[in-house]
């Protein structure tokens, strides 16, 4: 993974408010404190949010749309917060490793992690590539969530019902966007499409369709690393021949190389949807997923 110095992005909390302290279990659950949540990204902050409501209190390490959480360097503030969580959300398989770090300094061995990418059950192997953004599989959301449930229901016995429930609502709402999906591998299975990252992989391969990109390319461009000449004109060619019906962007972590991909893809006619690896700001996980969904639905049926 890549690995530099960024500007801090400014963490997220979600405070406890007396109403919905007041909705979840009366005065008993109005008198205790909030659950202290560390997450990754607001990704994660935002299915913490979903499920804990007013009973969690939740700090959202990478928040900024322009952030490359690749680049991510944590602070002090950040090793404060997660000494004081009892419970951390990460995504795991190498893309968030500074939360790792920081918990083994720090003196808060009583947190309970939860690892998205072991939750997923797509624990690299050690054979080829591993995809890492696994917030972009809805059915490892779905699974992330009953895990969330379980965590904040261990702090907070008395509120396990109502963190059982939220998890059930929020799994309905991607119960909705999975067949979404269905409807586009109904009509567009095998498809190709090009990526600039594996980031939307799960995703499209979940509406049927078939990444055509170089993986020398992705690869690259996901380590931070130059494109060989070579391997960028074999992917700037897919778009003028029109091999591929749609470029999947990554406009977090674009660069000159990515630029050019861009510009060879508008300039051939062929539609770019662009992806982010953190919320968009004033969206929720389900309505980012939806949005997501619906550009590439659009796209193909251009």
């Amino acid at each position: 993974m890549r690995h530099g110095v960024s500007p801090r992005a400014p963490a997220v909390v979600l405070g406890l408010s007396l109403a919905w302290a007041c909705a979840w279990g009366g005065p008993s659950s109005a008198a205790s404190a909030p659950i202290p949540v560390v997450a990754s990204t607001n990704v994660y902050g935002d299915v913490v949010r979903q499920i804990g409501g007013g009973r969690v209190d939740i700090v959202s390490i990478i928040n900024d749309p322009a952030q490359d959480p690749h680049s991510y360097e944590a602070g002090t503030r950040n090793q404060l917060e997660l000494s004081r969580a009892k419970v951390v959300v990460e995504n795991g398989g190498g893309y968030d490793e500074f939360v790792d770090r920081m918990l083994r300094s720090s003196d808060n061995s009583s947190a309970e992690v939860i690892n998205a990418v072991q939750v997923s059950g797509k624990a690299p192997d050690g054979a080829g590539e591993f995809n890492e953004h696994v917030w972009y599989d809805l059915p490892t959301m779905g699974r992330l969530a009953d895990r969330i449930a379980q965590a904040l229901g261990k702090v907070s016995p008395a509120d396990g019902d109502a963190f059982r429930k939220n998890a059930q609502i929020f799994k309905d709402g991607l119960a909705r966007l999975e067949a979404r999906a269905d409807r586009i591998e109904a009509r567009h299975a095998g498809t190709p499409v090009a990526v600039t990252e594996p980031v939307p992989l799960y995703l499209t391969e979940a509406c049927g369709l078939v990444n055509k990109t170089p993986a020398a390319f992705s690869e690259a461009v996901e380590e931070g690393d130059e494109v060989a000449p070579r391997v960028l004109r074999q992917t700037l060619e897919l778009f003028p021949r029109h091999q591929v019906e749609a470029l999947v962007y990554n406009a977090q972590t674009s660069g000159p190389q990515t630029e050019k991909v861009r510009e060879a893809a508008e300039d051939s006619g062929i539609p770019v949807v662009p992806v982010t690896e953190t919320l968009p700001e004033g969206k929720d996980y389900t309505g980012w997923m939806s949005d997501n969904i619906t550009a590439l639905d659009q796209a193909l049926e251009r």
